[in-house]
C-alpha cells in the first residue's frame, strides 16, 4: 500500500489543544467489527462495553520531562536539548538545537546552574550524545525541576499543569511522549471497571520520539520503524494467558500496548514474560494475534499509527470511521477523542 492512501482531509480547529476536563468526559466511538456499528458515545461509558473476565492491558509508562531550555558555556547562547533514550550512566542519546553549534566538547547550563552538560559526540542522524552532572541524587530531580513535557509540535500551547500529559497510573520514567488513549482514564473509572470484574494489567513501552517521525516512503512497507523498550512481567503474562484460556478478551489501551502485545507473541507465538527492544511495523496485510478489541485516539493522516488501527479494523473501515469523526467533529491527536474497537 501506499502512504498516500492513509491521507484525510482534517481542518486544523479539530486538533486538541488540550486535555477534556474531566478526562472521561472525551467523547468515545465505538466500533464494532463483528456488526459493523458505529456508535457515539462518552468515554466514561466505556465500562458497558466492557465483560467480566476481560483484561485490560495498560501501558504504565510515564513521560519524562525532558526538554530542557539552557545556555551554552560561557557565550549565554540560548540551546534546546530533549533528552531521548538513555545511553549509560548519565550519558544520554539527545536532540540539540542549534545542533551544528553544540559540537563535541560544548558545554552546557541549565535552571540555576545546579544541572550542567558536556556534549561528547554527534551522532550520524544528528543527535548527539550529551553527559549530565548534577548535584543531587538523581538526574530525574533536576528534570523534574527544570524540564518541561516534550509536547507533540502540532500542540502549541504549553501546559499549565504537566501531570495532564500523564496517564493517572504511570510509573515507569522513560517516555519522550505520553501513551495518550490512556490520558482518558480517572481512578474512579478505573475502580468502576475492576469493579465489573474486569482484569486491569500493567505492560511498560517506553514511547519514543520516532512515533513522531513521519512516513517518507511511499511504499509503506519500506518503512523502518523506531525501535522502543518494553517489559511484560509475570503477572501480566498470566492475567493475559488466562484470560484467553477461558474464552475472554485481551484487550489494549492504547497503540504501544498493541505493539508490545504483538512484538512478544511475533518472537514466541504467545504471551510470556519478557523484555527488549521491538521495531515492529503493523499495518494492512499484517494480521494481529495478542488483542482483541483496541482503545485508541484519532492519530495523524499517513502515520504508522492510523496504519497499525487499519492493520486490527479493516483499511476501508479505519478510513470511513476518521471520515465520520471529522463530520461529527471529534476532536483529534493527543488531548482528542477515543474509540473503542471491539
Amino acid at each position: 500500500m501506499l502512504k498516500k492512501d492513509f491521507w484525510y482531509d482534517l481542518p486544523k480547529e479539530l486538533i486538541a489543544q488540550e486535555p477534556a476536563d474531566p478526562r472521561d468526559s472525551a467523547r468515545l466511538m465505538v466500533l464494532d467489527r463483528k456488526n459493523d456499528t458505529i456508535e457515539h458515545r462518552i468515554f466514561h461509558d466505556l465500562p458497558e462495553y466492557l465483560n467480566a473476565g476481560d483484561v485490560l492491558v495498560v501501558n504504565n509508562s510515564k513521560v519524562l520531562p525532558a526538554r530542557l531550555m539552557g545556555v551554552k558555556v560561557p557565550t549565554g547562547a540560548v540551546c534546546e536539548v530533549l533528552l531521548l533514550r538513555q545511553a549509560h550512566g548519565d550519558t544520554w542519546e539527545c536532540l540539540a538545537r542549534p545542533g551544528r553549534r553544540m559540537q563535541a566538547g560544548t558545554k552546557l547550563s541549565f535552571g540555576d546552574g545546579s544541572l550542567t552538560a558536556t556534549v561528547d559526540e554527534t551522532l550520524p542522524d544528528g543527535n548527539k550524545y550529551v553527559t549530565f552532572q548534577y548535584d543531587t541524587q538523581t538526574l530525574y530531580e533536576k528534570l523534574d525541576e527544570f524540564g518541561k513535557m516534550p509536547l507533540p509540535p502540532y500542540i502549541t500551547r504549553q501546559l499549565e499543569d504537566q501531570s495532564q500529559y500523564q496517564t493517572v497510573y504511570a510509573k515507569e520514567l522513560g517516555s519522550a511522549a505520553a501513551p495518550t488513549a490512556g490520558l482518558h482514564f480517572t481512578p474512579e473509572l478505573l475502580d468502576t471497571i475492576r469493579a465489573k470484574g474486569v482484569n486491569i494489567v500493567e505492560v511498560t513501552l517506553h514511547v519514543g520520539l520516532g512515533t513522531f517521525r513521519p512516513v517518507s516512503e511511499d511504499n509503506i512497507q519500506e518503512h523502518q520503524m523506531h525501535t522502543e523498550w518494553y517489559c511484560v512481567d509475570d503477572a501480566a503474562a498470566e492475567a493475559i494467558n488466562a484470560a484467553r484460556a477461558s474464552g475472554h478478551r485481551v484487550i489494549a489501551v492504547g497503540t504501544t500496548s498493541c505493539r508490545t502485545l504483538e512484538a512478544v507473541w511475533a518472537k514466541y507465538g504467545k504471551i510470556v514474560p519478557c523484555s527488549g527492544t521491538t521495531d515492529i511495523f503493523l499495518y494492512p496485510g499484517v494480521e494481529l494475534h495478542a488483542i482483541d478489541g483496541l482503545v485508541t485516539n484519532f492519530h495523524l493522516p499517513e502515520s504508522t499509527l492510523i496504519m497499525l488501527i487499519s492493520a486490527f479494523y479493516g483499511y476501508e473501515k479505519t478510513m470511513a470511521a476518521y471520515k465520520v469523526a471529522v463530520q461529527e467533529k471529534y476532536r483529534f491527536f493527543s488531548f482528542g477523542d477515543a474509540m473503542f474497537i471491539q
